[in-house]
């Protein structure tokens, strides 16, 4: 890379600058000189002033480079500076070229248009030529002013060697000539983008567009062998390699049968199980234990009965904090001090459409013969003629179908709690029968005319209400039992 805490010079200016360029100009350097050809018409008072305003001055017309300059193929009159101890004459010297090399000089007034004119600068800190490979072919081109420098000895600070091989699919090096040396591509990214053909990254060097992978070159882009998406297997990504591409497994993914299975999360199962089912690694859990349904990597206490512990936690500030499973709700029992979980019947919120199979900590819905269920697991649809025909028993009709676990409203209470409601009707009705029964006993015996003694029972039972709460419901027991004989109603 290019030193940055150096002063750029004036001819780094220029670099960072450059847009796009006009056609290329003919130049020969050899010491510390450079001799330029400008296929620029114009008289001669115009090419004196092009030199000068580029940092030179007109060529004079004894120097020895001009050959190199008139190379083939070129045409055309280019005025030039007379010679200090040349003769003088009317007019101003040009040369004029036919055919390359082949060249008079002439004397034409100054104020005619000429083709171009040529000018020569004086450099310092020059390089010397690219030290590439043996097939290798090089292009010298002086950026800041579009000069082909071919052919020549030396090269100014600022000029770009391209160096690359012609059956080469792309080229070799990109070089920029700085204090007498030559920084290879990228360099820094403040003059001419680091080199770069698209982009330069003050971090990352050259960067290229969507779907262009970086040349070996490290400053070319070309079409990206992985742009068309050719690993598209689960698991599967592209690397570009010499001899076009390969696909592997992403990180996380092994390599198995052919294909690439994810094996990353069996590294976060929270029991440290994991096992492939069906070409897919599952964590598992241990006894009394179940996976997550929000987290496949996380168990959970899971139970298999109507009534289970609840699950407590303890709190310095406010004790024992306890709670329970979906499905479940907390519950007390006069022999224990601490609350237990009992299982919610949700087929009682009559959730299915049509029956519905309560299970500990869920339930499922099930459909009647000749009907199926909905995708939506709770709505029971007729099952098509077809379907029907098609049944292995021709009686069209179809198995349940279980309906999933799913949410439970925060309403729902537990089965005794329906239980001690049709409880609590009983006691009604035992007391109004037994109201009744004083009744008429009390009327027989004003009116003397009915035999009651067949109503007569040497014991009844009492009950007494109870009241309970909305939280839990409690049975109720039998208080006390009346004596032998019936009170005496007055």
């Amino acid at each position: 890379m290019v030193p940055t805490t150096h002063a750029l010079p004036v001819w780094l200016l220029f670099l960072c600058g450059l847009g796009d360029t006009v056609p290329s100009h003919r130049g020969h350097c050899t010491g510390n000189q450079c001799f330029v050809l400008f296929q620029e018409p114009g008289d001669f008072a115009g090419a004196q002033k092009s030199c000068k305003d580029s940092g030179g001055q007109s060529l004079m017309s004894n120097s020895e480079p001009v050959e190199k300059l008139l190379r083939s193929p070129l045409h055309g009159g280019f005025w030039m500076t007379p010679s200090p101890d040349g003769p003088g004459r009317p007019g101003c010297p040009c040369i004029s070229v036919s055919g390359g090399r082949n060249f008079t000089v002439l004397w034409k007034p100054c104020r005619d248009s000429l083709d171009g004119f040529l000018c020569q600068y004086t450099f310092h800190e020059l390089c010397g030529g690219l030290q590439a490979a043996s097939d290798a072919q090089v292009k010298y081109t002086y950026t800041s002013m579009d000069w082909e420098l071919d052919d020549s000895d030396t090269f100014p600070p600022g000029t770009i060697a391209v160096a690359g091989t012609l059956d080469g699919q792309y080229l070799d090096s990109k070089h920029v000539c700085f204090s007498s040396g030559w920084v290879e591509a990228p360099w820094t990214c403040e003059v001419l983008q680091g080199g770069c053909e698209h982009a330069c990254s003050s971090t990352h060097g050259c960067v290229c567009p969507a779907g262009k992978t970086l040349q070996p070159n490290n400053f070319a882009c070309t079409d990206s062998p992985c742009g068309s998406n050719p690993c598209t297997g689960e698991g599967e990504e592209c690397h570009i390699t010499q001899d076009g591409f390969t696909c592997t497994c992403k990180d996380g993914f092994d390599l198995e049968d052919g294909g690439c299975v994810d094996v990353a999360i069996c590294e976060k199962c929270e029991h440290m199980l994991c096992d492939k089912f069906n070409g897919v690694y599952e964590c598992h859990c241990r006894k009394g234990f179940r996976v997550s349904p929000r987290d496949p990597s996380k168990c959970e206490l899971m139970c298999t009965e109507r009534d289970c512990p609840s699950i407590c936690v303890h709190d310095d500030e406010k004790g024992p904090q306890c709670f329970c499973l979906d499905g479940y709700i907390q519950d007390t029992s006069p022999n224990t001090s601490t609350p237990f979980c009992t299982d919610i019947d949700e087929c009682e919120s009559n959730q299915c459409d049509q029956q519905c199979e309560n299970l500990f900590g869920s339930y499922r819905c099930l459909c009647d013969d000749g009907f199926k269920l909905h995708p939506d697991m709770f709505t029971c649809v007729p099952v098509p003629v077809r379907e029907q025909e098609e049944d292995e028993d021709g009686s069209g009709s179809t198995a349940p179908y279980p309906s999933p676990a799913s949410p439970h409203p925060a309403t729902v209470v537990p089965s005794y709690i329906k239980t001690g409601s049709v409880m609590g009707m009983s006691v009604f009705v035992a007391l109004c029968a037994a109201l009744l029964y004083f009744l008429i006993r009390n009327g027989a015996k004003r009116c003397g005319k009915f035999d009651l003694s067949s109503f007569r029972r040497p014991e009844i039972d009492i009950f007494y209400l109870q009241q309970v709460t909305t939280e839990t419901y409690k049975r109720i027991s039998f208080d006390k039992q009346f004596k032998n004989d019936p009170p005496t109603i007055l």
